[in-house]
């Protein structure tokens, strides 16, 4: 429960006058022991001793501070959580995202390589067309030109 300070376990008992409420097994911070031990300005039935509703006060208002400190601290921890959460989330969508571009990107290499290949091949086969036509043409005026020589 204590806070950053250290902590004891501390067992109240009711004297011989009923002056002390019986608290067992709480824990409580330094500074909580402390501000109990602090005379309040009140005496019960003038002995100088803490009245029993003064103490039971002070008890609950402490133990509902440690209280909201802790639900504090939780909740902290909590949206702290979320926010790791959060960026985790958006790091990876942020991921996906790259490598989706990178997956569109080396497809749209790929089929734009296959292209070029068929172009390259019709390139070829059209020069082959002309080639063997060329050649054709060269048969045909060779054959022309042999009565000549």
């Amino acid at each position: 429960m204590g806070g950053g300070g250290s902590t004891r376990r501390v067992t109240f008992e009711a004297d011989e006058n009923e002056n002390i409420t019986v608290v067992k097994g709480v824990r409580l911070s330094d500074s909580v022991i402390d501000r109990m031990k602090e005379p309040s300005g009140r005496q019960h039935r003038g002995s100088g001793a803490v009245n029993d509703e003064d103490l039971k006060k002070r008890i609950a208002e402490e133990l509902a501070l440690e209280r909201a400190r802790r639900d504090s601290e939780a909740q902290k921890r909590r949206l702290f959580g979320k926010l790791l959460e959060r960026d985790r989330i958006s790091s990876n969508e942020h991921l996906t995202r790259a490598m989706l571009r990178e997956r569109a990107a080396s497809e749209e290499e790929r089929q734009k390589a296959q292209r070029f290949a068929r172009q390259l091949e019709e390139k070829e086969r059209e020069l082959r067309k002309h080639d063997a036509y060329y050649k054709e043409q060269l048969a045909r005026l060779e054959e022309r030109v042999k009565p000549f020589f």
